[in-house]
């Protein structure tokens, strides 16, 4: 998940994407305040690189307190790891260049490597582990002695920045985690409601797959949100379960909602006003001004009609299809039992995720007696994560040995960038996009810090002078890192705007170095894009069928381990995975819909897979069907693994059909008639996305 994503936390309405909301103007002058503190500490304690004091306030700037909490706490873990590999790395191998650079390339691997395998912030802390060390130890080329000295600098110049930005944005008219958490969830209800509105009403498709989309991204977020707001209070680690609880619930929510929508016949005498029951109130509650500042109308209403959807519906005697005579394949009973196991599905998770809802409202006041739930677990591309390793090495590797055969003095910056851009943007869907719109605002930066560092303050010096020169600079900008269409550029900008100025307490005019330094950085970003679209270039749709693959896998162990795994843990491992596909699905157009599409009826696949575990357990389910369902089961794990994508189905879905008819046929017991349903429902998940549930091609 990028941090580009996470500043829509900040709660900016629709309006707020042209417009700045008065939290933007807060967030922009809150940490134009915390940089002028940050510089003018550093320059009280005559620091070496006073700018970096206030660089590292506008890098850890986050709309939301946790947020710069969490990036300032990873970006001090990486400053000083990077630091002392600086000290070690130089120490060893300082007085031989090509064995330091090669080391330090290396380094940087490793990092980029590590940094591929986690999540902000913990993946941004890695990144910066590995250029640190390369922005600390190439200055101290040929005199190893000062390495410590360098190290020491930095981290000091860091730590201001990052105590200025967290004192401000905790103290400053604070925007909370655990507040954003609330309202984020809030909407993501309603949402969920809108989305379920459009469904059960024939709604524009291309609207409801962009609410689809929006709910799997609050999804992710709330999970992440969980870390910020502990680090802002501790006391909400106690309601963190109910956090992690709803976001799989959410996602359930979603799966069934969508299940209806794709399967919305027959409309026979106990599914009409079922389907009633739920379109008003979906209709209701997205329409509503305040509806969740109350959740306990809303939830008794889902409780009922959740209640109404699992009792024993008067059905029929089903017909054969001339009329003249019985059918005894049982289908329309089955198909009645299946939609109203959907419909109470969507009940029951939307009442969990109210209920989620209120529970975060509740005071602490004692330790949750709750079972403490695992950490949540997350999908690793080992394979993308070595393939980022690989270009970040090889690219700075490649840049500093040219810097070492011709000597030229300001290729290492051109070294430090192509470090830089390569590791921290590697693991973005779109490494190219956001390395180039990294370029885009440092290049915009540049005239600005002309002006202000060449000509402006070495005839006007003074803290006084800076002040009015660089905050009519610096506001405009930050307003533009509140916005998450501008996030990217805007906040490129300012790091870039205060490097290229290099503010000292005695600026003068000297544009030669200026010139200079400015354009190895230029060339070092660009070099990186390059090494993105050349070296081992990366194919969205390799991704997406990767994570396809892990899906299924995921539903193939449902099938067949021993212990039935814990419906939170796979709700949780589900919905981390499809966070993962969607960004990769964007990059493919309309060939990546029906695989997002397949991920969610994925969801659906699997609680019923668990469902009909479950059943398997039920001492009241007859022997013979028991085995029948284990039988299903190992022949859906087949399926899931080794059919091929254009390869015909193989008999399972058919199995679930014929298994669902015949069960039908021998009992009218409701719980019979639920492993019937169980079944259908996969059957027909499967035939919605039969490309999805087959194995990609090698």
């Amino acid at each position: 998940m990028t941090w580009t994503r996470l500043k829509e936390l900040a709660e900016t309405p629709l309006s707020g994407l042209t417009q700045p909301t008065r939290s933007d103007w807060i967030f922009a002058l809150r940490t134009v305040s915390a940089g002028l503190i940050a510089l003018l500490a550093a320059y009280a304690l005559k620091l070496d690189h006073p700018q970096w004091a206030m660089m590292t306030v506008f890098i850890v700037a986050q709309p939301v307190a946790g947020m710069v909490l969490a990036k300032g706490f990873y970006r001090l873990l990486g400053t000083l790891a990077g630091g002392l590999a600086a000290v070690g790395i130089t120490s060893l191998f300082g007085t031989n260049p090509w064995l330091l650079v090669t080391v330090l390339a290396l380094w940087i691997g490793v990092c980029t490597l590590v940094s591929s395998l986690l999540r902000n912030p913990e993946a941004y802390g890695a990144a910066l582990a590995g250029y640190t060390a390369m922005i600390i130890s190439l200055p101290a080329l040929g005199q190893p002695h000062v390495v410590v000295e360098l190290a020491i600098a930095r981290c000091a110049e860091i730590v201001f920045g990052i105590v200025c930005a967290g004192v401000t944005s905790r103290l400053i008219l604070p925007r909370l985690a655990a507040d954003a958490i609330i309202s984020r969830l809030k909407r993501s209800i309603l949402d969920l409601a809108e989305y379920a509105s459009g469904a059960f009403s024939g709604g524009d498709p291309a609207s409801l797959a962009a609410l689809q989309r929006k709910l799997i991204t609050d999804a992710q977020t709330l999970a992440e949100m969980r870390t910020y707001a502990r680090l802002e209070a501790p006391s909400f680690a106690t309601r963190a379960h109910p956090v992690r609880r709803t976001i799989g619930q959410l996602l359930w929510a979603l799966s069934a909602a969508r299940a209806l929508h794709s399967h919305r016949r027959p409309k026979n005498a106990a599914l009409i006003p079922m389907r009633r029951d739920l379109k008003n109130f979906v209709g209701e509650l997205a329409a509503t001004p305040g509806a969740l500042d109350d959740t306990a109308p809303w939830v008794a209403r889902l409780d009922a009609i959740a209640a109404k959807a699992r009792e024993m519906p008067d059905l029929p005697k089903d017909r054969a299809p001339d009329g003249s005579g019985p059918n005894n394949n049982g289908e329309d009973k089955v198909g009645t039992i299946t939609r109203l196991t959907i419909a109470g599905d969507f009940a029951e998770a939307l009442k969990q995720v109210m209920r989620g809802l209120e529970a975060l409202r509740l005071p602490v006041s004692r330790k949750s007696s709750e079972r403490s739930q695992p950490a949540l677990v997350v999908h690793r591309d080992y394979q993308a994560a070595w393939r980022n390793a690989v270009r970040a090495a090889l690219a700075t590797f490649l840049v500093a040995i040219f810097w070492l055969t011709t000597k030229w003095s300001e290729a290492a910056g051109t070294v430090i960038l192509v470090a830089v851009v390569s590791s921290l943007f590697a693991s973005r869907p779109d490494p190219v996009q956001s390395a180039w719109g990294f370029f885009t605002g440092t290049l915009i930066a540049l005239p600005f810090a002309f002006l202000v560092g060449q000509v402006a303050l070495p005839a006007l010096p003074g803290f006084g002078w800076f002040t009015l020169f660089v905050v009519p600079i610096l506001v405009p900008a930050a307003l533009g890192m509140a916005n998450p269409r501008h996030v990217g550029v805007a906040t490129a900008f300012a790091i870039n705007f205060l490097a290229f100025l290099s503010p000292h307490q005695r600026m003068i005019y000297d544009p030669g170095p200026f010139l200079a330094g400015s354009a190895s950085i230029l060339v070092g970003i660009l070099i990186a894009i390059g090494v993105f679209l050349v070296v081992l270039p990366a194919d969205p749709w390799v991704t997406v069928e990767r994570i396809s693959q892990a899906m299924r896998e995921d539903l193939a162990r449902l099938c067949l381990h021993e212990r039935i795994p814990r419906r939170s843990a796979f709700e949780s491992l589900a919905y981390d995975r499809i966070n993962q596909l969607m960004p990769q699905v964007q990059q493919t157009g309309r060939r990546g819909d029906p695989m997002l599409g397949g991920s969610i009826a994925a969801v659906t696949v699997g609680l019923e897979v668990l469902r009909l575990r479950q059943a398997q357990l039920n001492s009241a389910i007859p022997h013979e069907t028991v085995e029948s369902i284990g039988n299903f089961l190992r022949g859906l794990a087949r399926e899931l693994l080794f059919r091929r994508p254009g390869e015909p189905q193989t008999a399972t879905v058919a199995v679930a059909r014929q298994y669902a008819a015949s069960i039908a046929q021998r009992s009218d017991r409701l719980e019979m008639l639920q492993i019937a349903a169980s079944l259908r429902i996969i059957a027909a998940a499967m035939e919605d996305y039969p490309d999805f549930f087959a194995k990609a091609r090698a």
